[in-house]
């Protein structure tokens, strides 16, 4: 089977953690964008990174390569999304499958990229969801149902939100609820959810969670 190509959506600013980088954000011990990384296993390579807008480079994970926004009036996940599309575009790429994951899910499965692809059907993309919550930027892709995306990113004429553009294209939703049992895309957007998602992995404070960039 063709392995699908892969990006981590990691361009949050982390506005209501004191806009610190997500992505550099440790959860046991740990970096979010590592933990995420290791979770994709084989993806068809090199896994993409979404920085976002402008240059706004990190340590990459080990054969991983950013790709930033478009210069478009769009920012978020489905910028993330575009820009990837675009940088296989420009490889000769417009067929296959897109994995698409946020860098703040730090529990994702291992075996994530088997079940989504399998889900998928024949829907040009599918979500990740386990029961009532759902998580559309934990998704896989056909890149034939992208092909006019960035160039809609860049004219302001897309769908305002990776859930709307899944709406769009008829997704289909992956429930893991019947065999994850906790929430696995579980995600951190304030400092209690980085305590509590902390706790899990083995920490029992705050303290040692945070790498603020430059330290």
């Amino acid at each position: 089977m063709t392995l699908p190509h892969a990006v981590i959506i990691a361009g949050g600013r982390g506005e209501r953690l004191g806009g610190v980088r997500k992505a550099d954000l440790r959860i046991g011990g740990r970096r979010l964008v590592d933990r995420v990384a290791a979770a994709l296993g084989t993806v068809d390579g090199p896994l993409m990174i979404a920085t976002g807008p402008g240059d706004k480079r990190f340590r990459l994970p080990a054969g991983a390569v950013a790709v930033a926004d478009l210069d478009a009036p769009v920012g978020g996940p489905l910028a993330g999304l575009a820009a990837a599309v675009e940088a296989l575009r420009t490889r000769g790429i417009g067929t296959g499958l897109l994995v698409t994951v946020a860098v703040d899910t730090p529990f994702l499965p291992a075996d994530f990229v088997t079940v989504m692809s399998k889900g998928l059907g024949s829907a040009a993309t599918a979500y990740a969801a386990c029961g009532d919550q759902f998580h559309p930027p934990n998704a896989i892709w056909r890149l034939e149902a992208l092909a006019t995306l960035p160039a809609q990113v860049r004219a302001g004429s897309a769908a305002p939100s990776l859930k709307a553009l899944q709406k769009m294209l008829g997704a289909a939703p992956v429930d893991w609820a019947s065999v994850a049992g906790a929430d696995p895309f579980a995600n951190v957007n304030t400092m209690d959810d980085l305590i509590a998602l902390g706790r899990i992995a083995g920490n029992h404070g705050p303290s040692p969670l945070i790498h603020m960039p430059g330290n």
